[in-house]
Parts: structure tokens; sequence; C-alpha cells
């Protein structure tokens, strides 16, 4: 890209500028000859070589080297020269690029001929069809890893009258930017400065034009300064290129209103009038920052001073306030702006239309299109996209549907973006038939549905079913050379998991690596369910290690495995998963807690499970509803009483309320220790809290009196539990009446 990089063109300090170009004058071979050569006759005999009599040329500070051409006898790219300067023929100019003359004729015959060339272009206002030959040049440059910047000296036409190159320099200024070597650009720049070349601020703004598409902001802000400072002199359209940079928040960087304002007061201090652009995209600015009252006052003190003011200023506030949720606000500014002269354009009435579209006003929205059309103004196909997007949200995709089947009966072509909306709407209504109507239909027409429209069908046939018509959109989507999504796999590896197809699962996994995309965490956590479900704990206790090679390890279902080992009754395996999360640095949770402690609750290992609650406690993890209940019917498993009890009164303090579950289970353990006055207590208490006991409180509480002998108690809790609507199950029923 030439040895001007960032680093050396970051000229925040403008005193480097010639001080840059100076340092590689050491690098520059200058020749110059005068244009004269162009006045050569057709018949003329071009048996010569030209020379630079002097060792050592100095311009400006830039001091010279002798440089000799040796050019091949008769050459033929003089002719065409001479044709140029007499006829202005671009054809002429054309007949040979310059590569090929480089290759026939030499460079340094080829890159005078094309020289004088240029300059016949560019000297007569002949700008594209010289921006076109230096183009060519600069390819070549390219294609040859030269340093592009060596071409500069090539390209003067004189030492005594440099300014008869003003216009050529301009020229490439514009043919570097536009072909982003903006670096060369700023080259030419400060050469022309060393040299004494008043560039166009024409070519000095597209330079602006062009950093500011690419970014470079920093360079941005001191080519403007530099400007600013030794010219050429910035015009309104300059000052338009800076206040787009502050106004319009490029890559990421937010809109810097402070700044733009500095620039509009300086604007007006300088007696540079802003124009109608530099307005409106001010306004814009304000508006993206959220200050849309102050943008519209702003509008109302231009108007008032009669400053230029148009569609495009009041369409910035209307955006505004729609983009806050104001649409009614919105459409008070278009009434001012009516009563201002100014007449509403499609887009005012878009924007508008997609404000009352997400706010759910179809009357309003209806009202504006009626408008619209009052107006002798057609509806755009973004206008009604807003429309069939509002309908769909609002679960009318049938009513947009049928809408957009009448518009294009009326003639209107619809893009990917409203057969898109459509598609989704269709897809979250479950409505696939028409959802697969309107796919093929774009298919008919040449339109490749985007990756998100594959994938919400997909997703919409692999939990409505069946399957194979999501493989087959799987297959189409491919050969259509829409490449998959992470989500396209997940898909479909869950339907195939939830069809009980696990090695199918499998494969499309191995399928995603082949076409470099890397499955996640879900990927694995649907068949890792599924064969928890199926009892093949230990199958899928063999996933793992393929998800530490992808580092999802992490985000592994540790919990689902665990709890698959709980319900095998296996503590051996599940401790084993929970040492290795541990030193894998994957924090447990609680509920991570809750599954270990109820497996050993349940197997009456009450050490193991309190050693575990204590762990929990000193991880900072705090115990929910659910975990405290567990550990409570573990110790009333085992009729350890006293510290059920004391867990149970924990619970408040920590900001927890036992449920009916809590209460059943500690009724349990005090009945089978006979303890009834307690459980009475404990009846009472949920009576005051209005938690209602359910089937299994009734089934202990009567298990517990029959336990006791009290046959005719635990009848009058049957007939009890009956009369409040509860139905009594087997155990019920068992303790009950044997």
């Amino acid at each position: 890209m030439g040895i001007w990089s960032y680093s050396k063109l970051c000229f925040l300090q403008s005193g480097l500028l010639r001080q840059i170009v100076v340092h590689h004058k050491k690098r520059l071979l200058r020749v110059y000859y005068a244009s004269s050569s162009a006045l050569l006759m057709e018949d003329h005999d071009f048996d010569c070589i030209p020379k630079v009599e002097s060792d050592n040329n100095e311009v400006g500070e830039v001091q010279v080297p002798e440089k000799r051409f040796k050019f091949c006898r008769n050459p033929s790219l003089f002719p065409i020269v001479v044709r140029v300067f007499k006829s202005l023929n671009w054809c002429a100019a054309r007949k040979i690029s310059f590569h090929n003359a480089v290759k026939m004729y030499g460079f340094d015959h080829s890159i005078y001929a094309f020289r004088i060339i240029i300059h016949i272009f560019a000297m007569t206002g002949m700008q594209a069809e010289a921006h076109a030959l230096l183009r060519d040049i600069v390819c070549y440059y390219e294609g040859v890893k030269n340093d592009v910047f060596e071409l500069l000296p090539y390209l003067l036409d004189s030492p005594e009258h440099v300014h008869r190159s003003t216009s050529v320099f301009n020229v490439l200024i514009k043919v570097f930017a536009s072909n982003l070597m903006l670096e060369n650009a700023l080259g030419v720049f400060l050469e022309a400065k060393t040299i004494g070349i008043e560039l166009s601020i024409m070519s000095c703004n597209f330079l602006l034009k062009c950093l500011l598409e690419a970014n470079r902001g920093e360079i941005m802000r001191s080519l403007f300064e530099e400007m600013k400072n030794s010219g050429p002199s910035p015009n309104v359209y300059t000052y338009t290129i800076m206040m787009n940079f502050y106004c319009k928040g490029y890559y990421g960087r937010g809109a810097d209103i402070e700044q733009a304002t500095k620039l509009k007061e300086e604007m007006e201090r300088d007696g540079i009038n802003p124009s109608i652009v530099t307005y409106s995209t001010y306004i814009c600015g304000i508006c993206r920052v959220g200050h849309v009252e102050f943008a519209l006052d702003f509008i109302r003190d231009l108007r008032s001073g009669n400053q230029p003011i148009n569609s495009f200023c009041y369409n910035a506030v209307i955006y505004g306030f729609c983009q806050k949720g104001e649409p009614y606000e919105a459409s008070k500014v278009l009434e001012e702006m009516r009563s201002c002269g100014i007449l509403p354009d499609v887009h005012s009435y878009s924007i508008l239309i997609d404000g009352f579209c997400k706010r759910g006003d179809f009357v309003k929205v209806i009202h504006f299109i009626d408008e619209m059309k009052h107006n002798d103004m057609k509806p755009s196909i973004v206008t009604y996209t807003s429309l069939f997007d509002g309908l769909c949200k609002s679960g009318q995709a049938d009513v947009s549907l049928k809408l957009f089947r009448n518009f294009c009966t009326s003639g209107y072509e619809f893009d990917l973006v409203a057969y898109s909306v459509l598609l989704k709407g269709l897809c979250l209504q479950g409505d696939l038939d028409s959802a697969m109507e309107l796919f093929n239909e774009m298919i008919n027409k040449g339109l490749i549905p985007t990756a998100n429209s594959f994938n919400r069908l997909i997703h919409g046939f692999c939990k409505m079913g069946p399957l194979d018509k999501a493989l087959e959109l799987f297959n189409i989507m491919v050969q259509r050379g829409v490449l998959p999504t992470v989500f396209t796999f997940n898909v479909i590896v869950d339907g195939y998991c939830n069809a009980g197809h696990l090695e199918e699962a499998l494969k499309r996994i191995n399928e995603m690596h082949e076409l470099g995309i890397f499955p996640n965490s879900y990927t694995y956590n649907g068949i890792i369910k599924r064969l928890c479900k199926q009892s093949s704990v230990e199958k899928a206790w063999e996933l793992l290690p393929q998800m530490l090679k992808k580092d999802i390890i992490h985000d592994a279902p540790y919990d689902i495995i665990l709890d698959g080992f709980a319900k095998q009754l296996n503590p051996k395996k599940a401790m084993m998963l929970y040492t290795r999360m541990l030193k894998l640095g994957v924090t447990p949770t609680t509920y991570t807690y809750t599954i270990l402690i109820n497996l050993f609750c349940q197997s009456g290992n009450m050490y193991e499970a309190w050693n575990l609650f204590m762990d929990l406690l000193g991880r900072g993890l705090i115990p929910d509803t659910i975990f405290y209940t567990t550990i409570i019917d573990g110790f009333c498993r085992v009729g350890d009483m006293r510290k059920a009890w004391a867990l149970f009164r924990e619970m408040p303090q920590k900001g927890y309320s036992p449920n009916v579950v809590t209460y059943t289970c500690l009724i349990n353990g005090f009945c089978n220790v006979h303890r009834m006055d307690v459980v009475n207590s404990l009846i009472s208490e949920m009576k005051k809290r209005d938690i209602n006991p359910d089937v299994v409180t009734y089934t202990a509480l009567i298990a517990g009196y029959r336990r006791l002998g009290n046959a005719d108690r635990a009848l009058e809790l049957f007939t009890e539990m009956i009369r409040n609507d509860i139905l009594p199950d087997y155990a019920a029923y068992r303790h009950a009446f044997t």
C-alpha cells in the first residue's frame, strides 16, 4: 500500500507534514519533461533519448537525482499521443493498456507517453479519461508490487511549472481514494503541499469522504485541520462531510453532538452558510442521541430565521419520536410540517405507518395509507412490509397474507424482506402449509430465502412434524448455497433426539465440523437429555470428553447427567462427576447440590448429605425452599427430628417460606416417632398460613393414626379429605381401611 503507513500519516501535529515528505526524499526519482513533446508530428522520426541535463535538480526542498530513460527505436506510442492531442480521442488513448505498453515498449517509454496523454486529458477537463488512465497505471504498479508513491515524480510536467500538474494530482488523489488506497492518496496530498501544488477543494473533499467511509476518523480530523490551516479552505461541502462524521456514529462510534454543534458554530462564525443537507444531518444526529424535542425546537428556530429546511429535517424528527415509541407525537409533527408548507413524502408516511404498526394501532395505519393515496402517493414496498410485520406480530399473519396477495394482484413485486417477514409470521402462527407455499413462491421467483427463513421452517417441522420435511428443507438450504448456522443443526439434532434417532443426531454433529460450524452446549444437551431419559447415563457420560475437546465443557449439562445417576441411585458415579466438575473449574449451582443431597437422603447417608450442605454454604450459595425441603426430608427419613426441626425453623430466618411439601415431610417424620402433638401443631400452623394439605399430607396423617391404633381418627381424616375435594390415592385407601 506504499510507504505511507498509518503511523506516518496520523499527522495530529501539523508541523510534521512537510517533514514526512523530506524524510523520504532519497526514495524519490524525479524526471521532468515539457508537455511540448505532444506537439511532435506523426511523421517525425522518434529516434531520440531525452535526458535530464542537470545532475542535481531541486524542487522545493526535495533534491532529485539524475534519471535517464532508454527508449526503443521507432516506438509507436507517440503517434497515439499526437492523435490524442489533436482530437482528444478517447478511443485512440485506449488502444493499448499500460500493462501491454510496458511489455511492448518498456516502462520508461510507456510512462513518458501515458504521462503526456494524462496531462492532455486533465488540462482539457476530461477528468474521467484521466482517471481511467491513472487507474490503469496504478493497477500495473500494484500488480508488479512496486511502491506506488514512486509514481509521483513521473507525473510532474516540469520543475519550473508545477502548477501545470495540479489537475493530474487532483485526479490521482481520487484514483487512490476511490480504490481505498488512502495512505497513497494522503501521500499525494502531502507531496502536493511540499512542491507547491494547490489542490482543488473537490479532490480534498472526495478524500475526506473516503476517509469517513473507511472509518479513519483520526486522520480525517487531522486532514480537516490541515485544510483549515494551509488550504484549500474548507467549503460548505467539507463541513457537511465532517458534520456527517460527528452525527452518524460510524462503525459503532456514537454520535458526538457536542463536536457537531461546535462545527456548526464554526461555520456560522466563518461566514459559511450551512446547506439544507448540513442542517438535516445535524438534526438527524440530535435525534439519534434521543434529543428529539430539542431537534424539533431547532427546526422551528430555523424556520423563524428563514433558513432552508425540507422534508428530510422533519422526517428525522418523525423517526425519532417513533423510535421512542411515541407515534402520536410523530403524527403531530407531520401536521406541523404540512402547515408550514412542506409536503410530507412517501418516507414521512412510511416512518409513521411503521411506528403505528409497532404500537398495534392499525386504524391509524389504514388512515395514513388512505391519506397517501388521496395525495396521489403510492405506498412503497417498505410501507406495506411494515404493515405485514405489524400484523404478523399481533398474531394476524393470515390477514397479512391476504393483503399480500391483494397487493401482488395490484402489480406490486415484493422483495426478499417482505417475503421473510410473512414467512416468519406464518411459522410463528404454526401455519406451515401457507409458509411452505410462500417459500416455494420465493424459489420460483429467484429469491433465495435467508438462513433465518430456512431455520424457522426447519424448526417448525422438527417441532410439529414430520422430521423428513425438515431434512428436505435442510438439503435445499445447502444446495442453494445458504450456509446452515449452529441453530439449524441444533434444531435438527433436537428433532432426531425427539424421534429417538440418537445415532443420526451424532452424525449431524460430525457434519457440522466438516462445514466449519462448531457445536455449542445446546447441541449436546438434547442428546444427553435423551440418553438420560432412556437410562443410558453411561453413554451421556462418554460425550463429556468430546465437549472438553471443543472447549464447551463449562456449559456441559452436568446437572442432567447427575440427575440421571441419581435416578439410578448411583452415588458413586454421581460423586465422580461432581469431583470432575470441581477439577475443571466448573462451579456447582444450588440445583447441583439439591440433586446430590437428595440422592444421599434417599439412600439414608445423611453424613454425606450434611457435608454437601456445609460445602454449599462455604461456597456462598444460598439454599432455596426446595433445597431445605430435600434435606429436611432426609433427616425425617432417618428419624433425626431434632436436625429436621432446626432446619425448618431456620427457613423463615433466611427468607424462605415452607410449602406444603416441607410440612408434609415433617408431619410424616413426627408421625413415625409418635409425636402427634407436634403434628397437630404443624397442621394448625398450615391453616394459619393458608397452606392446604394435599393427598400426601392426609395419607401421612392417616398412616400415623393407624399406627397408634386410632382407626376412628384415621377414618375422620379420610372423610375430611374427600370433603375437601382431594381425591384419595391407593396409599390413602390402604392406610384408611386396612
